[in-house]
């Protein structure tokens, strides 16, 4: 079988998940123990992040032509992959607190949402909540202001009604 043959099935795999990807991040691993690693990696794929160590030339193909190209000169020694897909930020905050206590794991930098981040950029990334989080607080702070305006309303109908008595 030619090389071609066997390097062809992992790029078009890689390729799959840069499709879907709203965001990639390419972290340094070197240092992680196996268990630290197993850790990480169930950390990661319970956020919804697909995680993998792939040789640096099949990324760099399969990232060829994408938004992600960008990313291709930090593809050089040991590097692994995080695919965002559904939470745009949740592969850098959940490697971010991951790396909280294993300092060994480094942010090389990443891609979200079309933007280049270098791994200062992706720290910052990492602490901007999840989309959900995000709404649930927008939706809070629109239903305070107009609890309040309902509870003024009821009182000013009690006053008026009072008065009227």
């Amino acid at each position: 079988m030619a090389k071609v043959e066997i390097k062809a099935p992992i790029i078009e795999e890689i390729q799959g998940y840069v499709s879907k990807a709203t965001a990639i991040v390419v972290v340094d691993y070197r240092g992680l123990t196996v268990e630290q690693d197993t850790k990480l990696r169930k950390a990661l794929r319970d956020g919804g992040v697909f995680y993998k160590v792939y040789k640096n030339t099949y990324v760099k193909r399969a990232i060829k032509g994408t938004a992600f190209e960008q990313l291709t000169a930090n593809l050089d020694g040991p590097s692994a992959v995080a695919f965002g897909i559904e939470d745009a930020t949740a592969p850098a905050r959940i490697i971010a607190e991951f790396a909280k206590t294993n300092p060994q794991i480094e942010f090389k930098a990443g891609v979200v949402d079309g933007t280049y981040y270098d791994a200062k950029g992706m720290e910052v990334i990492a602490t901007i909540p999840s989309k959900d989080v995000l709404i649930s607080r927008l939706l809070g702070s629109m239903k305070s202001p107009i609890s309040s305006l309902a509870r003024v309303i009821k009182q000013i109908a009690e006053k008026n009604s009072e008065t009227a008595a």
